[in-house]
């Protein structure tokens, strides 16, 4: 065995973790000579169901539909995924080789040799979330503008950080530096991670087991090893309770509340009120449409439902004018196979079809909530003036 192959012994079994550099020819090779020496009962790979589907079929791309992810509420998520991937490109392109090579040998040898393939990894749909709820307001604005930043960040790479990226997938890569000023994020990223792949590596079928995974994860899973882990527990994904939600309601029943009060004492102050809404919320959400440069109906849609949709936590005027986006110009296959490419640049975003609908419904919702403050604060005073 070579020195990038750890054994452990978990009871009767033996794991054999191949510890990949995520970038490298050699691991590939590595792969390969511990799948042919140990001959496994199964091979775990450190990959989740999406990565998997995506790395198996890159082309998966063109199939997304953009409005069925609106309609999900899953534009954050696929933004995230896109920024990734076009950091990974980026990544890949640094190091001079392409990512994925090892995951790729691992599960040609299990499909050739009729060997139990085991996705090994947390969804990354999970782990994004975990670490999304666990942070602040403006840890997670923080978070999203460092990997954003991580993309367009032309500055040389130094020899440590760079083993550092040969070892780590891109939502590690894309978190490195962000991640040692918020310990939540190595937490979720890192060490929980480190016992989702412990756990499903050593409850892997057989006596044998060849494990593929990024050598940064090798000391967790060795650390793990004989640790009680519950799976379910990593799973979860609980959003914040308490005041926070508490607000998204009560905000638009006093607007409400305020608003009748104010007509009951002040017809023409209540009109004013009611306008005051219409306009700086429809306004600055319709804005948000533009500066997206969104299409003419997809702004105009912003503008009639946004004073709609800021009443009721539950919707969102950026979800309309994003279907309305994606519906009149819908993303062509050439738009999904130049994504990375896209991202790359700051004009890419918006000269890409997919991505420039994401922005429609990002900036349409974020204007929206601006006008929400602003038209609130004004209702309120309204109110004041006419006691």
């Amino acid at each position: 065995m070579c020195e990038n192959i750890l054994k452990l012994d978990y009871e009767d079994k033996e794991i054999y973790l191949v510890k990949t550099a995520h970038v490298s020819k050699s691991s590939v090779e590595d792969v390969n000579r511990c799948v042919e020496e140990v001959r496994p009962d199964a091979i775990c790979i450190e990959l989740d169901e999406q990565r998997y589907e995506k790395l198996k079929d890159p082309e998966k791309w063109r199939q997304t539909d953009i409005v069925k992810v609106i309609k999900d509420k899953q534009v954050g998520f696929l933004l995230v995924n896109v920024i990734l991937s076009s950091f990974q490109k980026k990544m890949a392109k640094t190091l001079g080789s392409n990512t994925g090579g090892e995951m790729l040998e691992g599960i040609r040898l299990a499909e050739e040799n009729n060997i139990p393939l085991i996705l090994a990894d947390r969804s990354i749909k999970t782990t994004f979330s975990r670490i999304w709820y666990k942070l602040k307001g403006s840890e997670r604005f923080k978070m999203l503008t460092g990997i954003i930043a991580s993309i367009f960040d032309n500055e040389e790479i130094s020899e440590e950080d760079l083993q550092k990226l040969k070892e780590a997938d891109a939502l590690e890569a894309a978190l490195m530096d962000i991640s040692k000023e918020f310990p939540t994020i190595k937490e979720v990223l890192v060490d929980e991670r480190d016992q989702y792949l412990t756990e499903k590596i050593r409850t892997a079928p057989g006596k044998k087991i060849v494990a593929i995974i990024g050598a940064a994860h090798s000391i967790g899973i060795q650390k793990y090893i004989n640790a009680d882990i519950d799976l379910d527990e990593l799973d979860k994904v609980e959003k914040k309770k308490g005041i926070g939600s508490l607000i998204k309601y009560l905000i638009p029943a006093l607007i409400v509340l305020l608003i009748a009060m104010t007509i009951i004492r002040n017809r023409d102050a209540g009109l004013d009120q009611i306008r005051s809404w219409i306009l700086w919320n429809g306004g600055l959400s319709a804005l948000g449409v533009l500066l997206a440069l969104g299409h003419p109906l997809s702004i105009l849609t912003a503008f009639l439902m946004s004073p709609i949709t800021s009443l009721n936590p539950l919707l969102a005027s950026g979800w309309f004018a994003g279907i309305v986006e994606a519906t009149i110009r819908k993303p062509k296959v050439r738009d999904f196979e130049d994504i990375a490419e896209d991202t790359a640049t700051f004009k890419g975003f918006w000269k890409n079809r997919v991505t420039r609908t994401l922005l429609v419904v990002v900036f349409a919702n974020l204007f929206s909530s601006i006008g929400t403050l602003i038209s609130g604060i004004d209702i309120v005073r309204k109110f004041i003036e006419t006691l």
